[in-house]
This record gives structure tokens, sequence and C-alpha cells, in this order.
């Protein structure tokens, strides 16, 4: 998969889970458990976590890439909020509520851990560099979890 379409699934998902977490950190849950119904059943600082859970996600998907500091953190921030979805997919159900965008969302976290795991093909073991040692460059895939966009 190409390194451009990795980081705009990326950049979408960090979007929608710093927006879903902000939500959960900052509204009541009386406000919420309008739209998530789930909410009413949950307690206050359970949904906080969540939140937090889902912002640091959103981080974990872009900052470590485009600083080039601790790479590895793109696929296991993935992985764990494709785990959060397959939370959400089971909440949603038992609430009797919509749970294909959890799906779509938890598929598409999938998608980018294995895509920030798996080298680019086309390259034998060894043969794509990390950096350009003649012009100094930056490859645009990095072992492990990115690279610049």
């Amino acid at each position: 998969m190409s390194n451009v379409v990795l980081w705009i699934i990326q950049g979408l998902l960090a979007a929608v889970f710093a927006v879903t977490g902000s939500a959960k950190l900052l509204i009541p849950r009386e406000k919420l458990q309008k739209g998530m119904h789930w909410a009413a059943s949950w307690p206050r600082w359970r949904i906080r976590l969540l939140g937090l859970a889902e912002l640091a996600g959103a981080v974990g998907r872009v900052v470590p890439g485009v600083s080039g500091v601790a790479p590895a953190v793109t696929p296991v921030a993935a992985l764990c909020l494709a785990v959060l979805m397959v939370g959400a997919v089971s909440t949603h159900r038992r609430f009797g509520e919509r749970f294909l965008p959890a799906v779509v969302v938890g598929s598409l976290c999938l998608l980018v851990a294995v895509g920030r795991l798996i080298p680019p093909t086309g390259y034998s073991s060894g043969s794509h560099p990390i950096s350009d040692e003649e012009t100094g460059r930056r490859s645009s895939w990095v072992a492990v979890g990115g690279g610049s966009p």
C-alpha cells in the first residue's frame, strides 16, 4: 500500500478519534447520552478514560511519523484503536445502535497497522534503504511506522 494512502487514512482516523475523544472528555454525560445511548450505563470516569484513550490514539497515529521519533508507536496505536473498535461494535450492538461505522473505522485501523508493519512490496530484502546516503534525504518509508507525509 502506498505511503501517501496510509498517511491520508491515518490523518482521517486521527481527526475522527480526536473529535470523538474530545467529545467524551468535554461534553457532560447527560448530553452525550442523547446521541450515545450507551453513555447512560457507563460511569463518567469510564467515558473520560475512553475519550483519553481515543485522543492518545489520535496523537499516536500521526506524531511519531511526522517527528521521526518512535515510529513503532504508529502501528501499536492503530492496533489499540482497533481493539477499542471491537468493544465499540459489541457495545453498539448490545444497545441496538448502528455499529457499521465502528466496523469500518476498526478495519481502517487494522489496515494502517499492517501497512506500517509490513514493508512496501517490490523490494528484495535489504535493498530498500531507510535513507539515501548520496542525497541525505530520508526515504518515504521508515522501517516501522512510516516516514513523512
